[in-house]
């Protein structure tokens, strides 16, 4: 393959995702926001911090210049933190002399106005701009190590997603196409708050009983919101659904399930969030979903109940008693 990609983010999602691609027989370029921690990339060939042990392949280069991404590839894959991604695209842009291309593997809404992250490429760039999301059930260490992995790639632009599809495809790495952006995007976002929600049930000694009726009432909260900001019903049931809320919800890889489970067993916010240490995409997902829920008139209890423990201070026992205590209803 003559085919080049700039990977921006180098956390363990964005290396794995540049380590593939460069297997792929990609020539791939990894950029870091923090020269130092970049610097010890090259040097070392692996990411000791985030995916010790997995060598990067020869073809796979190093950088914390945004010219140098900008002089590369007009093809870019954005895989930095949802509060990073808009900034980054803006620093990126100053270096461009040329049509891009973006994806990001981000998920999670624009924490200035909860907006779309597929709305903030269109501000910054053009709504004719080639746009992808990539998502589903994927865990970094998981796709490094070369373990069976299923994802979507979301594009309303099908050469757009092929093109993708022809890098990031492999034996062990399988893509599918999907045409609603805005479906994926939600999926992706929300199911980080349920995580945390699943977490703290978790955390509370409650059993798998409770983690199956919070990960099906939140997949419906899911879809009430997804379809009212324009995604379709059946996305949901999908790999970018329904797939990542169960991955995120019940394995311990998930950073956004270790964060609720600290709380249900007493932490606070700062002390649980310390303790993982890196990125938990839920707890600003919490905010921006409670706040669309409320601007929409959506009903989403589980949402609500998640961020009042995040952000008002709410016991996580007395989050669930409030659920619990809720008026009878139909289940649909």
């Amino acid at each position: 393959m003559n085919k080049k990609i700039a990977v921006l983010g180098a956390g363990s999602w964005g290396t794995a995702l540049a380590i593939l691609a460069a297997k792929n027989g990609c020539r791939t370029l990894l950029w870091g926001h923090n020269p130092e921690h970049m610097a010890l990339l090259a040097q070392d060939r692996q990411n000791q911090r985030y995916l010790p042990g997995l060598v990067f392949p020869e073809n796979l280069s190093i950088t914390s210049d945004l010219a140098e991404v900008a002089a590369f590839s007009s093809l870019m894959l954005v895989s930095v933190p949802s509060h990073a991604f808009k900034d980054t695209l803006l620093k990126l842009k100053a270096h461009l002399t040329n049509d891009v291309q973006i994806a990001w593997a981000t998920k999670g809404f624009n924490p200035d106005d909860g907006s779309l992250l597929h709305e903030v490429v269109a501000d910054i760039f053009s709504a004719q701009t080639p746009a992808a999301l990539l998502s589903g059930p994927s865990f970094a260490k998981e796709v490094a190590a070369e373990l069976p992995t299923a994802i979507t790639i979301a594009s309303s632009q099908p050469d757009f997603a092929g093109l993708l599809s022809d890098i990031l495809h492999s034996e062990r790495f399988r893509t599918y196409t999907n045409s609603d952006l805005i479906g994926v995007e939600v999926g992706g976002a929300v199911k980080n708050v349920m995580a945390i929600a699943a977490g703290i049930a978790d955390g509370l000694g409650f059993g798998a009983n409770t983690r199956a009726a919070l990960i099906t009432r939140g997949l419906n909260e899911i879809i009430r919101l997804g379809v009212k900001l324009g995604g379709k019903q059946e996305t949901f049931m999908g790999l970018a659904g329904l797939g990542d809320l169960i991955l995120t919800c019940t394995d311990n890889q998930s950073r956004n399930r270790r964060f609720g489970l600290a709380l249900g067993q007493g932490k606070d916010t700062l002390a649980a969030a310390q303790e993982i240490g890196q990125e938990i995409e839920g707890i600003s997902a919490a905010k921006e979903t409670y706040l669309l829920a409320k601007k929409y008139g959506i009903d989403m209890p589980i949402t609500e109940q998640t961020y009042k423990v995040l952000y008002e201070g709410l016991a996580p026992l007395a989050a669930v008693q409030n659920l619990l205590a809720r008026e009878q209803k139909a289940e649909s």
